[in-house]
């Protein structure tokens, strides 16, 4: 396995810097929209303010011999147990670890490391090829899932071009197809049950893409061999061993073995080897990459969108129960009745010099607010309303069409003013400055950093997103904007005729799988979603109907501020729900969506802010599935029946992540008090569940206590 694994290291070594970039860059990455070819960089010890944690981190990510890595990242970790850097230190570790050929090492920090940050291939990859050594086949196969996954989901690290990010995912793809393949195998090969050729089937697919993807790896191609050998494909074997045979490395002896005994038992036994090999032929693989199949040139058809007052024609109760929803008021042209916030009351801020900063103003005609500009201050006029439950924003139009967001915000929970961008960004950014606002720069624009996700069908004008050219069908988030193009259906329902094709791109909730689910809700409540300009220029649609919902890969999570997680890796923003909601066990295995417990247009909106289905009985969220603990809820709680520590989500949904200024329930499902984790960070950097209810306790009781558990 060393040897097998010596041919990853170029990538691997490529790779280990992928998540985390090299480079600084601006603060305000939270709260906005990013678009494919957006490069943000931030430095890899940005939240390091100790000088000599920072220089202690820079030597060991620096350091190339892995005797002395190792010994750096352990000194390290002894040195600063509650860095924000532990999990890159473990991940270093890991990696030297095997250089090393110390595998127990290799899996323990590099477990470590996944704790923290499960989303990091290259590191999945290394980890799966240790388990699958050591004969955890179960663990292995998932890590190399997970790294296929993660691989597919999220898109190139900024750090590397993505020519270069093909190449490195490439072999990354191959390394866990081996895996996998090599986990198929060992179960085949060691089963005398009847089903055992259709893993070793299963085992010949997945080596097969192995090979296909790196076809240098002489292990994978005696892998292939040997099952391929056991099905009685001889011709394919032989082409396998062959292939092994003219690659440099420790598989060549053994696949020249086999090949020596197969020349001895066959026609050629008298030819040479040499020439035995030399009629080899190529090993043809049948299965292919998807990425690289060539387009289909009928594709193409513009989307035929029909919006939403065709939809209440027919779906009238639906229509008006999603009218009330926080979707449809997500942004609104301005009405009187519609503002939330108050224009008269508390309602400006003035410097200790006693200058007016900014004032909220009603008049006869409208709401208004007056801000600095060359030459005194200057009033703008409140066109939009952005929001309208916790908190509302306010825009203003310009004559060219550009829509700009005043700074200043209302919260209702708080029944305060606000400027919002300056929370979230930690203090004065571009966005957020007020003196600024006059020059409508493009970081204060709706349409920009805003428009893919408050309205539906936003369309840009050629492949640039330019502020003062960016269009958009309907305000608010539409029903096609969850349920796909629905003109073709409209008009088939008008004429009275079946819809069949021309109504299969609709998406009907009820049958879809769960993933498909989350992406679609995930267009909005996925922070990390990067949105790419459509051919036409669509940003929020995709270009073709069949092709809904739009894929939208993922940045990679390091790139993000720190302001963004936990110390323990866990998301500390709302605005990466869907992200913590994806890390869950509910949502990989048990196929857990949204809509099991929400409903996108619930007919109580106005008292139900949250959309739950189960306002009154919040526990039936989880008892839905698991109907077992129903029988008696104290016996897994251990609190008494009707108390707070009796409520699922007071321990697998603790309420830790940001929202618009309250702490929402983290959607990491299975969650779990951990006192160990807490312990490594401090409880303000790995909040734990019970010592939220329990503020009297210490650590030490919440530990003694779970242990007992």
């Amino acid at each position: 396995m060393p040897h097998h694994r010596s041919r990853l290291r170029a990538a691997v070594a490529l790779a280990a810097g992928a998540l985390w970039a090299t480079a600084a860059g601006p603060a305000q990455d939270l709260d906005r929209v990013l678009y494919e070819g957006e490069t943000v960089l931030r430095a890899l010890t940005d939240p390091m303010e100790d000088p000599q944690e920072r220089e202690a981190f820079e030597k060991l990510w620096n350091s190339v011999d892995p005797v002395e890595k190792r010994r750096l990242a352990e000194e390290f970790l002894r040195r600063y147990p509650r860095s924000w850097m532990t999990s890159s230190a473990h991940e270093a570790a890991a990696k030297a670890s095997i250089d090393l050929h110390d595998l127990t090492a290799a899996l323990e920090h590099g477990q470590e490391s996944l704790g923290i940050l499960p989303e990091n291939p290259a590191l999945q990859v290394s980890v799966a090829n240790v388990l699958v050594h050591a004969g955890r086949l179960e663990a292995a196969e998932d890590g190399a899932s997970d790294a296929l996954e993660y691989l597919g989901r999220f898109r190139h690290p900024a750090a590397y071009s993505s020519r270069q990010w093909e190449q490195i995912a490439r072999e990354l793809r191959g390394s866990a197809e081996y895996v996998l393949g090599r986990v198929l195998a060992t179960r085949g090969l060691q089963s005398a049950q009847p089903g055992r050729l259709g893993t070793l089937a299963s085992a010949r697919q997945r080596l097969l893409e192995a090979t296909r993807l790196n076809p240098r790896d002489g292990i994978a191609l005696v892998l292939l061999g040997m099952v391929s050998d056991e099905l009685g494909a001889d011709d394919e074997a032989l082409r396998a061993y062959g292939a092994a045979a003219r690659q440099a490395g420790p598989a060549r002896g053994r696949a020249l073995e086999w090949l020596e005994r197969r020349r001895r038992e066959g026609p050629a036994a008298g030819q040479p080897l040499e020439a035995f090999l030399r009629d080899i032929g190529p090993l043809r693989r049948t299965r292919g990459d998807p990425s690289e199949r060539e387009a289909d040139p009928g594709r193409g058809a513009s989307p035929l969108y029909a919006g939403s007052d065709a939809c209440a024609e027919c779906h009238e109760e639906v229509a008006e129960a999603w009218a009330g929803t926080g979707m449809a008021k997500m942004f609104r042209p301005y009405r009187r009745e519609n503002v939330i916030g108050d224009f008269t009351l508390d309602n400006e801020v003035r410097d200790e010099s006693g200058q007016l900063v900014w004032r909220a103003l009603l008049d006869d005609d409208g709401h208004y607010f007056e801000m600095p500009a060359p030459g005194g201050h200057r009033r703008y006029r409140v066109h939009y309303t952005i929001g309208s439950k916790w908190q509302q924003a306010y825009a203003t139009r310009l004559s060219d069409g550009r829509i700009q967001v005043v700074p200043v915000q209302y919260n209702a929970l708080h029944g305060t003013w606000v400027n919002f961008w300056e929370i979230l960004d930690g203090g004065p950014s571009e966005r957020s400055s007020v003196a600024g606002f006059h020059r409508m720069r493009a970081s204060t624009n709706y349409q920009v950093h805003c428009a893919s996700c408050h309205t539906s069908q936003v369309q840009a004008e050629g492949a640039l997103v330019v502020p003062d050219r960016i269009t958009f069908r309907e305000t608010g988030v539409n029903c096609e904007m969850c349920h796909g193009p629905a003109r073709q259906h409209v008009e088939a329902m008008r004429e009275g005729r079946p819809d069949h094709d021309a109504g299969s791109h609709l998406v009907r909730f009820g049958e879809i799988g769960h993933r498909k689910y989350v992406a679609i809700c995930g267009q909005c409540h996925m922070q990390s979603g990067v949105v790419e300009i459509g051919s036409r220029g669509e940003l929020n649609y995709p270009d073709d109907p069949g092709d809904f919902p739009p894929i939208r890969l993922q940045r990679p999570y390091g790139e993000f501020s720190r302001e963004a997680f936990y110390k323990d890796g866990r998301f500390r923003e709302t605005t990466f729900i869907v992200e913590s909601f994806m890390r869950s066990e509910c949502f990989r295995q048990g196929q857990a969506q949204c809509g099991h417990c929400h409903d996108p247009h619930p007919s109580d909106s106005a008292t139900n802010p949250t959309s739950l289905k189960f306002r009154d009985d919040r526990n039936g969220m989880c008892l839905q599935c698991h109907e077992s603990l129903s029988g008696d809820i104290e016996a897994h709680t251990r609190h008494t029946t009707g108390s707070a520590g009796s409520q699922c989500e007071a321990c697998h949904m603790p309420a830790i992540m940001n929202s618009m200024m309250f702490n929402a329930g983290t959607h990491r499902i299975d969650d779990i008090p951990d006192a160990a984790m807490t312990e490594r960070f401090g409880p303000e950097d790995s909040p734990n569940a019970c010592l939220g209810c329990h503020q009297d306790r210490g650590l030490p009781w919440v530990a003694e206590r779970l242990a007992n558990w």
